[in-house]
Order: structure tokens, then C-alpha cells, then sequence
């Protein structure tokens, strides 16, 4: 088993340099496997924003830009570049931080560190790739102009993330932020900032220019609620729960200012009956139970066609029994603790609430019986589930899987598409003309066919109704810190002859 290291105390990452709070307070770190305090944070109010806002504005107007703002994205990817090289050299260091921290199992957080460095590698590349598509020619119908698009970056970006993929949900807003020539104050959950105060660190051993990065710690209404309603940051983006965005995205409604929003998910994911059922088993459960069941994506509504789902269910039952529940620093743990006390309870009540409704637990329900401490809840299943219970509708954010039979393709894709959230959806099925027919039926911004979960640098991300809108990652992540500016030109010797010339009269 890997040992727990202590965590590092820091204050917060104002303008290059380690700042206390103005009102001094902090927020301790509780370890969900130990449910002991192992630390604590700085806790920022509006005072501590104003002056990381204001170190950000300097940023990006020191020396009329050529600092940072309006440097080359060559330059800026050196910087993207040497983060990644910190990262990957304080790996294990940092995966241990995270599952400390947050609760996963250490190989995921290990999983999760080689991902932040793949993504400031590939965001170094898009930066570098920049300096080439400026000046982009725009074809016109009249010879007597000529046309080009600049793309300069946005400016101050407010940026809130999650408490799930604490180093990895802050680099995929971080990254291409920084690429664009931005300047960013990061407010991370307060549940899990620990990792996020490190990349603080990182930045200053890398030489980060003051003020290019700010990261704020603390809770949302004292921290996250002042950067949203701050006139001098120019978008906000946030990934977190719905409620949560559908209040930034009122506050910053009154100072028209753009957001970009990842929210909730209660993503389906259909399994046909010509499937391999071992594998389609796997994949049902690592899309629903990986990060301990905490995922945005998760595909926590099983459809399973009724021939198979008597021997599906038992086959999945069998899996289930297998995952290893422990501490998440022991070795080949596959389910750690949900992150809090209050998550810990939320999860609970949802599964009460559903027994109470009718439905049935077909496995799990509860806390494991070999831990007695820890916010740790068994994987479960749920079954003889109506479309109107809570469970079906409401995102649980916990190991908990809820299942339904369906006899036509029709009626699954009516199932799947019959919720408020469109994140995530998965299929799997050898027929890949049937795949891709639900694929397009989908309404999510995100399909996975024969699997679940996996996500790339590369690939957009994001979802449509109530699951936000805006995509991350891929060369779309980088547009959204990106703001387009039009430059014509009027490239004729003739006068426009639009009024008569005085001259001629």
C-alpha cells in the first residue's frame, strides 16, 4: 500500500507570489477514507478576488501586451510546456495528494496526473499553431477589399471547477486559457483545492509571468460568487452542478458577460442483445462506478434489451461483488469513499428515497460492512425503476446505477432521450448500422459506442439542455478563450463615390 504524505500548507496564488487571506480564515482538508482532518486551506473572500483581478488586468496590460497577451503563442507554449515537465516529475507525488484529497483510487489519480500534463503539452501545440492561422484571409465577392480575421484572447477568465477531477477539471480550463493569452483566476471546490494549490507552485518554479495565473481557494458564495460578479473579468467558466450554473449564468447575465457551463448528467447507456455480455458488463460498470461513481458523464441509467436482461443483470451482479472496495491507496483498489460527509448522506437519501418509491436494491445500498469508517458506499443497482421516480430523473453523483428492460430500439432511444440532462450517452451493440442510427438519435453532446467514459485531449466535450453548453477540449477548448476580430481593408486607388464630391460641383 502506498503511504499517505503530509499536505503541503499553502496560502493563496495572488500575482507570482504565496499570499495570506486579507481576513486570514482557512478551511480544513478532511480525508473521506479516514474521515480525520489532514490539513487545512486558505479561505478567499471578495477582498482576496479584487486583488488576484487586479494582479490578472496587469497581466495582461504589462509592456502593451508583449508579456503574455499579445506574445506569440510560441512563446506561451514554452511555459505550457515546462508545467507539463513539473507535472510529470512530481507525479506520484501529486496522485497521492489527490486521492488523499478526493477520495479516488491511487491508480486512477495516477491516471489522472499523466492526463493534466498530456493536456498543457497539447494546448502548447494549439498555442504554437496560433501564430499560423492569425491574419486568416476571408474571401469576398468585391475585389476592392480584402478581408482577415485576428483571434486575441478574451482577457480575464473567471474559471470554477469540481471537486471529481480536481488537477485534471481545472488543466482543461487552465490549459487552453492560457494558450489563448489569457489571464485566469482559478477557483477550485473547496472540497478538494489541495492539487490546485500545488499547480500554484508549479507555475512559480516555471517562472509563470505574476498574474498570468491566480488561484483562489475558498467557498462559493465568500470566493466563487465575487469572481462571477467582478466587472472586470470578462467570462466565467464552470463546471459543477446546475443549480450552481444556472446562478452564475443570471449573475453574469446582468454584465452580459459570456459563460461557457459543464453541469450535470444523467446519461444512458443502452446494451442490445447481441452483445458479448462479459464486456458489455464491464463497460456498464466502469461507466457508472469509475471515480467512485462521481462522474458529470456517468451512464447511470442502463437500458438492457428484455431478452437479456435477467442473465445481464446476474452476470453484472457477479462483477460487482468483485470490485475491490479499500483505503484508495492500497493497491488494485477499484472503489474508494464519495468525497464528503454531505455527499456521503446525499447518496444514501437517494437510495432510501427510491426503496420508498417502490423500487427495488437489487445490490448494494449501503456502506461496506468490512470499513468501519470512511465515506464509503457499496456499488449499487436498482431495478423495477418508473420513469417518474427520483432516481430515474435526478443526477446522484455516487456509485448508484439504476436499470430498466426495453423491447424495441424506438422505445430505448424514447427512454434515453426522456430526461432534462444531455451529457452522455453510450450504446453497445455488434450491429454498428444499429450504433450508429442511436448515435445520431442521441441527444448528448457526447456518444460512446461498446464503451463508456473514455475521453481525449483532442475530442470536444460538453452537452446540450440542461447539461450546459460550450465545449472543452480539442481545438474548441482553445475558441472558447478566443475572441474574433474582423480587419477589412479597402484596397482600391478610386474614390468610393458614394456622395457627390465637393470638389465637383
Amino acid at each position: 500500500m502506498a503511504m499517505a504524505i503530509p499536505i503541503p500548507s499553502r496560502q493563496l496564488f495572488i500575482n507570482g507570489e504565496w499570499r495570506e487571506p486579507v481576513l486570514k480564515k482557512r478551511i480544513p482538508i478532511v480525508n473521506p477514507t479516514t474521515e480525520e482532518i489532514v490539513g487545512d486551506i486558505p479561505a478567499a473572500t471578495a477582498e482576496d478576488v479584487e486583488l488576484a483581478v487586479d494582479a490578472a488586468r496587469q497581466a495582461l496590460s504589462r509592456n502593451k501586451g508583449k508579456d503574455w497577451s499579445s506574445a506569440s503563442g510560441a512563446f506561451r507554449a514554452k511555459y505550457l510546456r515546462a508545467i507539463a515537465a513539473k507535472i510529470t516529475e512530481r507525479k506520484s507525488e501529486l496522485a497521492n495528494l489527490e486521492t488523499i484529497d478526493c477520495g479516488k483510487p491511487l491508480e486512477e489519480a495516477v491516471w489522472d496526473i499523466d492526463d493534466v500534463a498530456g493536456c498543457f503539452e497539447y494546448y502548447a501545440d494549439l498555442a504554437e499553431g496560433l501564430d499560423a492561422k492569425q491574419k486568416a484571409p476571408v474571401s469576398l465577392p468585391l475585389e476592392n477589399f480584402k478581408s482577415y480575421v485576428l483571434k486575441e484572447p478574451i482577457g480575464v477568465v473567471g474559471l470554477i471547477t469540481p471537486w471529481n477531477y480536481p488537477l485534471l477539471m481545472a488543466t482543461w480550463k487552465v490549459a487552453p486559457a492560457l494558450a489563448a493569452g489569457c489571464a485566469a483566476i482559478l477557483k477550485p471546490s473547496e472540497l478538494a483545492s489541495v492539487t490546485c494549490l500545488e499547480l500554484a507552485e508549479v507555475c512559480r518554479e516555471v517562472g509563470l509571468p505574476p498574474g498570468v495565473l491566480n488561484i483562489v481557494t475558498g467557498l462559493g458564495p465568500e470566493a466563487g460568487a465575487p469572481l462571477v460578479s467582478h466587472p472586470h473579468v470578462d467570462k466565467i467558466a464552470f463546471t459543477g452542478s446546475n443549480a450552481t450554473g444556472s446562478g452564475i449564468m443570471a449573475a453574469a447575465a446582468l454584465m452580459v458577460k459570456p459563460v461557457s457551463l459543464e453541469l450535470g448528467g444523467k446519461s444512458p447507456i443502452i446494451v442490445f442483445e447481441d452483445v458479448d455480455l462479459d464486456k458489455a458488463v464491464e463497460w456498464t460498470i466502469f461507466g457508472c462506478f469509475w471515480t467512485n461513481g462521481q462522474i458529470c458523464s456517468a451512464t447511470s441509467r442502463l437500458l438492457v434489451h428484455e431478452s437479456i436482461a435477467a442473465e445481464f443483470l446476474e452476470r453484472m451482479v457477479k462483477w460487482i461483488k468483485n470490485i475491490k472496495i479499500s483505503d484508495p491507496l492500497e493497491e488494485g483498489c477499484r472503489l474508494g469513499p464519495v468525497v464528503s460527509r454531505g455527499q456521503y448522506e446525499k447518496v444514501l437519501k437517494f437510495i432510501s428515497n427510491a426503496k420508498s418509491e417502490g423500487a427495488t436494491i437489487l445490490c448494494g445500498g449501503a456502506r461496506p460492512e468490512h470499513l468501519k469508517k470512511g465515506f464509503f458506499v457499496e456499488p449499487t443497482v436498482i431495478t423495477d425503476i418508473a420513469t417518474s421516480m427520483q432516481i430515474w430523473r435526478e443526477e446522484v453523483f455516487g456509485p448508484v446505477l439504476c436499470v430498466k428492460a426495453f423491447s424495441t430500439e424506438d422505445e430505448a432511444i424514447e427512454l434515453a432521450n426522456d430526461t432534462r440532462y444531455g451529457l452522455g450517452a453510450a450504446v453497445i451493440s455488434k450491429d454498428l448500422e444499429r450504433c450508429d442510427r442511436v448515435s445520431k438519435a442521441f441527444q448528448a453532446g457526447i456518444v460512446w459506442i461498446n464503451c463508456s467514459q473514455p475521453c481525449f485531449s483532442q475530442a470536444p466535450w460538453g452537452g446540450k439542455k440542461h447539461s450546459g453548453f460550450g465545449r472543452e477540449l480539442g481545438e474548441w477548448g482553445l475558441d472558447n478563450y478566443l475572441s474574433v476580430k474582423q480587419v477589412t481593408q479597402y484596397v482600391s486607388d478610386e474614390p468610393w463615390g458614394w456622395y457627390k464630391s465637393p470638389s465637383k460641383l
